[in-house]
């Protein structure tokens, strides 16, 4: 049973999992903010929701990051 729990988990948990042990190589401080905000979404009344609008700066920064590595690379022609 405990082996089928553990499959599950890194089934639908894989990539917080990624996240949190990256995270936790290279600082304690980016564990303790992964912490705090899934502490938040799960305790708080409206957990689902502030979750939702505290994925939109980060949606923006990937983006922002994508979009400057494309205009920083030079021209492959």
């Amino acid at each position: 049973m405990g082996l089928g729990q553990g499959l599950c988990c890194i089934g639908c948990c894989w990539a917080m999992m990624l996240v949190l042990f990256v995270g936790g190589v290279m600082s304690l401080t980016i564990i303790a903010i992964l912490t705090l905000a899934v502490a938040v979404e799960k305790l708080a009344p409206r957990g689902v929701l502030l979750a939702k609008l505290g994925s939109l700066p980060l949606i923006a920064w990937g983006l922002w990051l994508i979009a400057s590595a494309l205009f920083a690379a030079p021209a492959l022609s």
